[in-house]
């Protein structure tokens, strides 16, 4: 439905329609009044992306009704109040909370990096509105810029529970298909996985990664190599974070388990505002009303579509996430053995040089006088070319730096060791053969 079209149109016979506050990849927010209560509301109609077949419709719109009621229950300061859900065209049309805010997304979009400071204070706000969802058994799944609302005052609010999930409730899927942001998206939701608390902290990462640096921690042009980056890769290296950048890094974490949670997100938070100057550095511009043709289209700046990916699609990218990681945990290791191989070497020939090998430099710059060659042995016990020079058998007394190097240092000695004496013996009894002969000889003649 268009602007002109819906405006002054009638809701549910109580909900006026006066103009638009927001567009996202799930549908379109306007601003209505509500004629029996006499106030102003935020009516989200809910759209459902095109690629999806009946069957998923009608469970997203049975789920989108179910998972209402529960939000409903949800009552914080930083959490838009959900005051009522109708059908209207077999859709259904979540009434909320208006308030006075512009979403994060559109104000990043409008004026770029946020200062740390103020991304600070939006971090604890949603983090708040987090806490409380958790506690009573909601996981939102698609916490992200376009659904955080910044007042003038900075304080912000968590809105569209839209694709939620209560937990422990029993599901109604879409076919195996799994939809949500796709920069935003945690880790493990990519995956496949079941979302818990632990991916809303994730997706809470990457928006204030969003706020503060003005882009996407994880940016390519298709939404599969955008999940792949966001199980495989590293952000982008921030240049604006300041002392945000720790809580960002933890709440980035690939690993759910070893992830900050909400408490010590709280704490870096508070932390890095205690060494800050008091006031509100910045708050964005007057909300005022919002021209549609600048608000961004189905939420696509700043990563904020709506994707539905197949179960086929994320076992697949599980499958070739799984095969880089083993070549890389391959490579790892075949490097690892050659930088332990090169420091070997490296230390035997220390070894050597320390041990008077020939060509080593004096202090005073001359070179060491000429070794004497070892005696030659017999060509049948001769030792084999591949042997290192003679050196001094001088003992040395520094214990071995390596239980390679330990191995490699005993055969050099034994090989110079054992090869003398063998010639030796073979000279002695060389000489006493020739005695033996000489004296038979004698005696013989006479």
């Amino acid at each position: 439905m268009s602007a002109e079209a819906g405006l002054g149109r009638l809701v549910a016979g109580r909900y006026v329609v006066s103009g638009v506050l927001g567009r996202g990849g799930m549908g379109v927010v306007w601003r209505a009044t509500d004629q029996v209560l006499n106030r102003p509301v935020a009516l989200k109609e809910v759209v459902f992306p095109a690629h999806l077949s009946d069957e998923e419709r009608d469970a997203l719109r049975r789920r989108t009704l179910r998972e209402a009621r529960t939000a409903a229950r949800l009552v914080h300061p930083n959490v838009t109040t959900l005051y009522d859900v109708v059908e209207e065209d077999g859709r259904p049309w979540l009434v909320m909370e208006h308030v006075d805010a512009r979403s994060l997304q559109e104000v990043v979009q409008q004026h770029g990096p946020l200062p740390w400071t103020t991304v600070a204070r939006i971090g604890l706000d949603v983090l708040g509105a987090l806490e409380a969802a958790h506690e009573v058994g909601i996981v939102h799944r698609d916490v992200k810029p376009g659904n955080v609302l910044v007042g003038r005052d900075c304080a912000a609010h968590l809105t569209d529970f839209g694709i939620a999930v209560a937990t422990g409730d029993p599901s109604i899927t879409t076919a195996g298909a799994i939809i949500g942001s796709p920069p935003f998206m945690a880790p493990e939701r990519a995956r496949g996985e079941e979302a818990g608390p632990a991916a809303d902290l994730w997706s809470l990462g990457a928006t204030l990664y969003t706020a503060v640096e003005g882009r996407l921690a994880f940016e390519r042009t298709e939404p599969m190599a955008t999940l792949f980056a966001v199980v495989s890769d590293d952000p982008a290296p921030v240049e604006h974070a300041g002392p945000l950048e720790p809580v960002l890094r933890g709440l980035l974490t690939k690993d759910p388990a070893a992830r900050m949670d909400v408490a010590a997100a709280r704490r870096e938070l508070r932390r890095a505002l205690s060494g800050s100057e008091p006031g509100t550095a910045w708050a964005p511009p007057d909300t005022g009303d919002t021209d549609d043709t600048a608000v961004s289209q189905d939420g696509a700046a700043l990563g904020g579509r709506v994707e539905r990916f197949d179960a086929d699609d994320l076992r697949a990218l599980a499958s070739v996430i799984g095969t880089v990681a083993r070549d890389a945990r391959e490579q790892a290791r075949y490097l690892a053995d050659k930088r332990r191989e090169r420091k070997e070497h490296k230390e035997l020939r220390e070894l050597r040089e320390r041990e008077g090998r020939p060509g080593r430099r004096r202090a005073g710059g001359a070179a060491p006088p000429p070794q004497a060659p070892p005696p030659q042995a017999p060509r049948s016990q001769a030792p084999s070319p591949q042997a290192p020079p003679a050196a001094p058998s001088r003992v040395v007394t520094s214990p071995p730096r390596s239980a390679g190097l330990a191995r490699r240092r005993w055969r050099f000695k034994r090989r110079w060791v054992v090869v003398p004496v063998l010639v030796t013996v073979l000279v002695v009894l060389a000489a006493v053969s020739g005695m033996v002969v000489l004296l038979a000889r004698a005696f013989g003649a006479l």
